[in-house]
Parts: C-alpha cells; structure tokens; sequence
C-alpha cells in the first residue's frame, strides 16, 4: 500500500482555474472544511500549475494539492524539478506532483513541440529531472511524483520511477489492469467522471458534453480499444461507453461507482463533478458527495 499522503477520496477539477484567483481561494479552502483530503488540478491552457497549486495551498490548511497533470512538453526537466522542490518545501507533504507527456494535439499546435515516442520521451525527461540542479532550501519531506500512465510500458515506469500512477478518462477494469501491471506497492490514482443526474437521457448528454474532447484523443482512444470497445462506440460515444466512463445516478450509483474502483486495486480516487454548468463550482455536489464518502 502506498504511502503517499493524498486520503482515499479527493477532487478532480478544471473549475479553479476559471475563477478569479481570490474566488478559487476562497472555494478551495470550503472544500478543505467539507472534508476533502485533496484535490487535483489541471495545466493544459490553465493557469501555471506550480503558481496555481502554491496559491490555493496558502488558502488552505491541511489539503493535499495535485498537478493532474503538469505537461513536460511545457518546461524543461530543470524548471520542473525546481517547481516540485520549490512548492514541496513551502508545503511539506501537502504537495503530488503529476507528470504526463501530453497529447499530440497539445503538443504540437499549442507548444509548437514536437510529439514522438511518449515513453522515450519520459524516461529521459525523469533522468534529467534526477540529474538536475537545485541549490536552493530542500524540501523536508519526501517530494511525491506520480506519472500520467495508461499502457503497462508507463504504467510500470510510474511504479519503478516515480510513486505510481495518475490513469485519467478510464473504466474501472483499467483500474484493476494498472493494479495488476504496477503490483501491490504502487500509487495509484485514478480520475472518475461523475454525474449526479437520475435522468438517463440528461445524465449521458452531460457525459457527452465531457466525453467529447477525450474521445477523439488517440492515447484515451487507443487505451479504450484495449477493454473492448470498438472504433464505432468510440466515435459514436455509445451508451455503454458512457456508462462505462462516466458515473451517474443518484448519490448511491455514484458512490457504488466510486467504490468500484477501490475494489479494483485504488489507493485514492479523484472525483471530477460533471455538471451542465460549465464553468462554475460544482460546491453543492461536492458537499453532497463529500458526505456521502466519508469513511470509503
């Protein structure tokens, strides 16, 4: 089991983000009073994740932040390695940080970088990360990564190079291949999308409205193809992928959800609250789930 400090059930969510900075404070430090061990935040377009997460650590007491994930394609292995250092010995064991090689898409149209071989590319972005220099106050605490990882070739290089796994836009069955393929000792940290919607038709249009972007993505695409669904389910975003991605329900079908992926072998789930809102701070579904997981 996994020593990383992060609670069983945490929060998953963009929403900071598109919120003046004193606002997201002020939200993030009302989650924290729900009971919420941590959440995890977002780079992609976002805000700088390592500025981002050391303001809303400030306005918080005990919360664990995570970058879910801060993209390598975005800084250098040194400025990364000096970001994690820097905002873990501000924040002892309050600080993950994730790490993930992005997209194509990202890569090249918003990084004007170039994408290839992912796997490569992050073995020796950490080598040059545990090679570089900081000759500043080191942290006091264990500085805690976790890799961005679908496939067992990055799923095994998070459990030999970093504290586990941050697998994102998956069904439970990956959560028990990532088990299996980490073994026991591993972090792992999946991200589960939820709705709290008992309309079927409603609920699964909000999934769409998610599920979208991801879908046409190749690694989520590809990752998709290995449990079974087709490359018709996949375009079409068919109901049993719907199902299969997204949690909704009634409080109790999305805790079942949750749970689904504890049995499966998680250390720690990260809930992102999908609703019709776009934009906005999920805050009453985050309390009414916050109460209704206590003590998974």
């Amino acid at each position: 089991m996994s020593s990383v400090p992060m609670g069983r059930v945490g929060l998953w969510s963009a929403d900071f983000d598109l919120q003046p900075m004193s606002q997201a404070q002020e939200a993030i430090a009302e989650v924290e009073e729900m009971g919420y061990s941590s959440v995890w935040v977002p780079e992609a377009v976002l805000r700088e994740p390592f500025a981002s997460t050391a303001l809303l650590l400030s306005a918080t007491k005990k919360l664990v932040l995570a970058t879910g994930i801060a993209s390598l394609h975005a800084r250098t292995a040194q400025t990364m390695n000096a970001g994690w250092k820097t905002v873990t010995e501000a924040f002892p064991d309050r600080f993950v940080l994730g790490i993930g090689v992005s997209h194509a898409p990202m890569v090249t149209g918003v990084h004007k970088g170039a994408y290839d071989k992912p796997y490569s590319t992050m073995v020796e972005y950490l080598d040059a990360m545990d090679s570089g220099l900081y000759f500043s106050p080191a942290p006091t605490t264990t500085p805690r990564r976790v890799l961005a990882a679908l496939g067992p070739k990055m799923l095994t290089l998070a459990a030999e190079r970093a504290d586990g796994a941050h697998p994102y836009f998956t069904p439970a069955e990956h959560t028990a291949f990532a088990r299996t393929t980490m073994g026991g000792e591993a972090f792992l940290a999946p991200e589960v999308a939820v709705v709290l919607e008992t309309d079927a038709t409603k609920a699964r249009d909000i999934a769409r409205g998610y599920m979208k972007t991801y879908t046409r993505l190749p690694n989520y695409a590809n990752n998709l193809k290995r449990f079974g669904f087709s490359d018709d389910e996949i375009i079409d975003q068919n109901d049993r992928l719907v199902d299969a991605i997204v949690g909704w329900g009634s409080t109790d079908a999305v805790v079942a959800r949750i749970k689904e992926h504890f049995d499966a072998g998680a250390d720690h789930v990260c809930i992102q609250v999908l609703t019709d809102a776009t934009g906005t701070l999920p805050m009453r579904e985050w309390r009414e789930l916050a109460d209704a997981t206590r003590g998974l």
